[in-house]
């Protein structure tokens, strides 16, 4: 439960996947694309790309949906179960975040630039809070509480890429589903 890069400072409105997108390319951002083999779990809202893999399409997806109803019914929900458990981490370690800092979700009229630091500062706080060890009541209660994103959503703005590495990241994808359906 832990931030490994942060991008402040868009400002206006931008899509994920296009600051995402925008971070990759410019290499004075240093983001720390994974090496070969791994990637990090994205939502929906991306598309598969070298080093991000996003979860099947109109396929059910959130962990609520199978507790309402039947658990994975094919290789695809099933990899969608497992993506959705993964991702909710990253959701839960937003949630410490947002409660442990409420400046955050009311920021005060501040110059843009202070209020970037202050998302910087707050999660470099949080990782020393994390990595201390200490006995921290707001992790405790975040540890195994599935927490959906508000911001989630189907609609797509994908990233441009090339062709290859868009279908190197779905066959990927139905290697892990598949595994997991055998193991089943």
């Amino acid at each position: 439960m832990l931030f490994t890069y942060v991008m402040a400072g868009w400002e206006g409105t931008a899509h994920d996947s296009r600051i995402l997108s925008d971070t990759i390319r410019n290499p004075s951002n240093r983001f720390p694309m994974p090496p070969n083999g791994k990637y990090y779990l994205v939502d929906a809202g991306y598309t598969n790309r070298r080093g991000f893999l996003a979860p099947y399409r109109n396929v059910r997806y959130w962990l609520g949906d199978y507790r309402r109803g039947s658990g994975p019914r094919n290789k695809e929900e099933l990899f969608n179960y497992f993506h959705s458990s993964l991702r909710n981490v990253i959701e839960r370690t937003f949630g410490v975040w947002k409660a442990r800092f409420p400046i955050l979700k009311k920021m005060a009229p501040y110059p843009f630039g202070i209020q970037v630091r202050i998302v910087a500062a707050t999660m470099a706080i949080h990782n020393y809070i994390r990595m201390s060890n200490l006995t921290d009541a707001l992790f405790e209660r975040y540890q195994n509480t599935a927490v959906e994103d508000e911001n989630a959503t189907e609609q797509q703005y994908p990233i441009v890429q090339p062709d290859n590495e868009q279908a190197e990241m779905n066959a990927t994808r139905e290697e892990i589903a598949n595994l997991l359906y055998s193991r089943r």
